[in-house]
């Protein structure tokens, strides 16, 4: 009787304890994201070299290795409330390093991507060579794995999920349910919190937030994007494939980052 009566005073207080916890735990609803994007240049660049094109390739790569640093980093940010998110690029005025040679899609991409986290569309701008196109469409639904891995990133404790998307790329995200929106960098959302860390592993990408800033979100800083050709991701990925339909294996990065 009486372990009967010290489980049951014992559980109401751990019970208790939960709730006051619950009640006074601080969710943060509407800040600033600062991301950096790292893309590993010379494994990238590596892959385009092959039998067809040994001979220049790898004297180009060489060169490149000569006068580049391995990681290209850059800069982005997300705005975000409870409602709403843009995900942006920092202005970057650096001309493109190593010429055509050094230039990859995935690396070199700049999306703008606003998100209505309501209704669960997004609008995004994307840059495809010398076209600008303004895609309309649904958010991007993935299928995440939770898993019970975590680290620390921007000083949040983030819990790890896997997912595949486009059927074989493989993503890797960490994401904080302190921060209570459902968010992330480009068109990554879907978890029960924010997405502070994010990697494509077998494409040598990441995006890891280095500083998050809560504070009142003025709604220009959450005004979608509105220049460009209007596209869903059905007629952008159609008009994908027939521009590059000869390009062959050169085209599979072009298509698989300007997909993203």
């Amino acid at each position: 009787m009486k372990i009967t009566i010290k489980f049951t005073v014992l559980s109401f207080i751990v019970l208790l304890s939960n709730n006051l916890w619950a009640q006074n735990a601080h969710f943060v609803k509407e800040g600033v994201i600062e991301f950096e994007k790292r893309s590993n240049m010379y494994v990238l660049l590596a892959k385009r070299v092959n039998k067809d094109n040994e001979g220049f390739a790898e004297k180009a790569f060489e060169q490149y290795k000569k006068t580049q640093p391995q990681f290209k980093v850059d800069k982005s940010v997300l705005n975000f409330n409870s409602d709403k998110s843009l995900y942006k690029f920092m202005e970057n005025n650096e001309p493109a390093a190593g010429g055509w040679f050094g230039n990859d899609p995935l690396a070199g991409l700049r999306n703008v991507v606003f998100t209505d986290l309501k209704t669960g569309n997004s609008i995004t701008q994307k840059q495809v060579y010398e076209d600008t196109y303004l895609v309309k469409d649904s958010v991007r639904k993935i299928n995440w794995k939770i898993t019970d891995e975590t680290r620390e990133i921007a000083g949040y404790e983030c819990r790890r999920a896997n997912a595949i998307i486009m059927d074989s790329v493989y993503v890797v995200a960490y994401y904080s349910d302190v921060i209570s929106v459902s968010g992330g960098p480009e068109s990554f959302t879907g978890l029960p919190g924010m997405i502070l860390g994010l990697a494509l592993p077998h494409d040598n990408i990441t995006w890891f937030a280095t500083k998050v800033t809560e504070k009142t979100v003025i709604e220009k800083d959450l005004l979608p994007p509105t220049k460009g050709k209007p596209a869903t991701n059905k007629t952008l990925s159609a008009i994908l494939l027939s521009a590059m339909k000869d390009w062959g294996e050169y085209g599979h990065p072009a298509l698989k980052a300007f997909s993203l």
